[in-house]
């Protein structure tokens, strides 16, 4: 069952949990979210990366995702969403393919440029009725990372968080409290206090980007304290790429299916452990029937 995203946040946010976006790039990881989500009764949102709409054929990979929903998994509520949509015309194309939510990552721009394209997104957006979600803040990635990092340069700052979401009319916002995209060091502590006076002037939703790898404590803290989804790639490509690599040096194969399975059933555990992480398992049931 695809829902808005919209929809699965401020449930996550009401019930004191959060909920996992996981990107995909092929069946085989589409597949193996959608699988964990119904193991475990929880809802999900997948995403698609520009990269990967260029790589698989954006319209075709959302019509898998989509498929592959509404068909073999109606009881998990699924958000369908654009990634780091990084201009209006991307977003633009992403929408007209048919996708429910999407978000404008102005991040790298002015303040003033930000709240301008993520405005006529909004706009753009909720004409037909999708779901945006806008990015304030830094949240780094490895090339972008030279030397002793400034963190207050990166960070979300709370009162133009309040701005950003008044002035755009997004439905969520990602933020930036020293998390990390991919391999790229982070804060050595994330700023929880920053974060709580963002909850405190902020409306809508809260993402956390660059999180795969929060799994000693601070997912659950931040979580706690008013996050509402964490984005996670990182850890879904190592549990692939890992296993795959495993089965293809254990011997000749020729079956491609055998080579792609267990590396599929690897991004399931991992999915599930983060679902049992964000502690959304069992929220299904509690979607569908609010």
């Amino acid at each position: 069952m695809i829902l808005n995203t919209k929809i699965l946040l401020e449930r996550a946010r009401e019930g004191g949990y959060a909920v996992g976006a996981f990107n995909t790039v092929n069946l085989e990881t589409t597949r193996a979210i959608l699988d964990a989500a119904e193991e475990l009764s929880s809802p999900v949102i997948i995403q698609i990366t520009e990269k990967t709409m260029d790589y698989a054929g954006g319209r075709a990979l959302f019509q898998l995702v989509s498929n592959l929903a509404e068909f073999y998994h109606r009881d998990i509520p699924v958000g369908i969403h654009l990634d780091h949509g990084k201009s209006f015309e991307i977003v633009e194309h992403a929408i007209d393919i048919g996708f429910p939510s999407v978000m404008y990552d102005g991040s790298r721009h002015t303040f003033a440029d930000n709240v301008r394209t993520t405005r006529k997104v909004a706009e753009y957006a909720h004409e037909r009725g999708v779901s945006v979600q806008g990015e304030l803040g830094n949240v780094p990635y490895l090339a972008e990372v030279h030397g002793v990092v400034d963190w207050d340069d990166y960070m979300t700052d709370p009162d133009e968080a309040a701005r950003y979401v008044e002035e755009t009319g997004i439905d969520t916002l990602a933020v930036a409290i020293g998390n990390a995209h991919g391999f790229a060091a982070e804060r050595p502590e994330p700023d929880y206090d920053r974060l709580k006076r963002i909850v405190e002037k902020v409306s809508v939703p809260l993402v956390l980007h660059g999180a795969s790898d929060w799994e000693d404590g601070r997912a659950e803290k931040v979580s706690g304290i008013g996050i509402a989804c964490f984005n996670v790639d990182t850890a879904i490509k190592l549990a692939f790429v890992g296993e795959l690599t495993k089965v293809i040096g254990e011997g000749d194969k020729t079956d491609i299916r055998s080579v792609l399975e267990p590396a599929m059933h690897a991004v399931r555990e991992a999915v599930k452990g983060k679902i049992r992480l964000y502690r959304s398992d069992g929220k299904a049931e509690v979607i569908n029937n609010g």
